[in-house]
């Protein structure tokens, strides 16, 4: 049995099936999804000043309840003083490149759902270049900020087959 707590974040490599399984836990547990592309993000790929965007997250984030997936690792400390439980989708890489490429096809010339209005799905060799180089340079730093903040329920998920058995299991 995973108890989760109110308040969620959902962490990892582009690709790895983050808002997914924000929708799919917040449909779950009853609990407001907040996707953090589309706070950043605005319509043309714009985005938003740095200033602007914490305290646009200090403002999505003062609720009492939520999810919240999307890395951002310069602000990834205001959520983690508040969450409850952190999932980190600690995907291999090619399965994340596989998950882009999957999502560019399904949502070619579309805006998804937990992305901004006005910035249609995209691929391209620097968001190729980033989840590549994912496993070394960013993970390390997700882990050193994990292991300050000991207080938190952590789970990492390591494939898609341990995330259908995290659903499986007992969630509250």
């Amino acid at each position: 049995m995973h108890k989760l707590g109110k308040r969620i974040m959902i962490i990892g490599s582009g690709g790895s099936g983050k808002s997914t399984l924000a929708r799919q836990l917040g449909e779950r547990l009853d609990l407001p999804v907040i996707h953090l592309d589309a706070e950043f993000w605005n319509a043309g790929w714009m985005v938003t000043p740095q200033d602007e965007w914490v305290e646009k997250q200090k403002m999505v984030l003062s609720g009492a309840e939520w999810i919240a997936d999307g890395n951002y690792s310069g602000s990834m400390g205001l959520r983690l003083e508040r969450a409850d439980s952190v999932i980190l989708l600690d995907f291999n890489r090619f399965t994340c490149l596989w998950g882009v490429t999957k999502r560019r096809i399904k949502n070619r010339g579309t805006t998804r759902p937990d992305m901004a209005e006005g910035c249609p799905e995209q691929l391209d060799f620097t968001f190729l270049k980033w989840i590549w180089r994912f496993p070394a340079r960013e993970r390390p730093k997700i882990i050193e900020k994990l292991s300050i903040h000991t207080d938190i329920n952590q789970i990492i998920l390591r494939n898609r087959k341990e995330v259908r058995q995290f659903l499986a299991g007992g969630i509250e």
